[in-house]
Parts: structure tokens; sequence; C-alpha cells
């Protein structure tokens, strides 16, 4: 089998990439700086001396020594920066936050007349809803039972007494001038009269 005449192109290609791989890896590990020396640190003055007015209503001056620029990452312990934040003064309210107080409150005051206690009284519950039917008329017939004619919009039912229309309302009592009609779902009477006109 000859591997090296029937994939020439393929081999040159894997070459070539190796080659560049072995460039940019060796930039990459080779290619760095080394530091020889610290850099020296160089110190940032503040502000000059200028009143500043805080949230109380008091002026306090502005700290005006020098304070060291840190420029690395350098892990040494520096004894001059831990000395210039002990040297520092807390300077804030009264109150001391070290302390574990509670400022006292106020005790509410207690008025000598008892108020008495007030008992909740559901409201009563809403009136039924009116029957929406309307007395639209009657009629009857020698030896049968009156019936009548109730309109609910453009429907109208007939029925006598004792029976329910609409699934809903049972027919109570029927005179020539009104009708007596139950809500069976509420339990609600209610009085329909004959319209005059």
């Amino acid at each position: 089998m000859k591997v090296g005449t029937e994939n020439r192109k393929q081999i040159a290609f894997l070459v070539v990439l190796a080659l560049v791989a072995a460039i940019v890896l060796g930039r990459m590990y080779m290619g760095k700086p080394t530091v020889s020396a610290r850099a020296p640190i160089p110190a940032v003055t503040a502000a000059p001396d200028v009143k500043k007015p805080n949230t109380q209503g008091r002026t306090r001056r502005k700290d005006t020594r020098k304070l060291p620029l840190v420029a690395s990452l350098d892990p040494t312990l520096r004894f001059d920066l831990l000395k210039s934040s002990e040297d520092q003064e807390y300077t804030g309210g009264k109150r001391n936050i070290f302390q574990a107080q509670a400022e006292e409150i106020p005790k509410p005051v207690v008025s000598a007349v008892k108020q008495q206690p007030q008992i909740f009284t559901p409201p009563p519950p809403p009136p039924p809803p009116p029957i929406p039917l309307k007395f639209y008329g009657y009629a009857s017939k020698p030896g049968e039972a009156k019936r009548i004619f109730l309109s609910n919009g453009d429907d109208i039912f007939i029925g006598a007494e004792g029976e329910v229309i609409n699934r809903r309302y049972r027919i109570v009592h029927i005179t020539n001038s009104s009708v007596e009609i139950e809500d069976i779902l509420n339990n609600n009477r209610q009085t329909i009269p004959l319209p005059q006109g």
C-alpha cells in the first residue's frame, strides 16, 4: 500500500498545519517578557484643602495627606499603607456602630377612655332578583282551568296554576287582574299585575 503517493496534498497540508501550530505555541510560551525589577510606586497628593458640607449641615476638612497609588499587584506586605489606614479616625454620627444598642422607641400613649370592641356584623344578603316576566293576558274556556300568557322579551309562555314555566318560575295563583309567581331557584314570590291599557 502506497500511503505517500495517494494523499500527497493531505500530508502536505498536515505538515504545514503542524508547523504553524508549533510556531504559535513557541511564541505563547517562549515570548513572554520577564519582570526584572519592581517599578517604583508614584505618590499621589490629594486635592487642595477644601471645605465640603456634609449631609448634617456641618463642614468638614478634606484630608491632605499623601496617599500612594498602587500601580502593580505586588503581593508583599506594605506596612506604610497599613499604618496610614490605622491612623484614620471614625467621625460619623453620635451612635457607635460597633455596639449593639437598640434605640429606644417611645411607647404609644394609651387614652384613659377604653374603646368598646367593635363587633363585626356581616352585611345582610342582597335581595333576590326581581322576576322579569310580564303578565300578558289570560284565557279561559268553560270547564277548563284558567291559562295565562307571560312574556319575557320576545318569548311568550303559557301556563296554568301549579305549572312551571321557563324551568324556573311556578305559577301559584291566577286572578283576573294579576298573577302570583314563585321563583324556584331563589325562593322568592312576586305578584305581577295585568298592565292597564
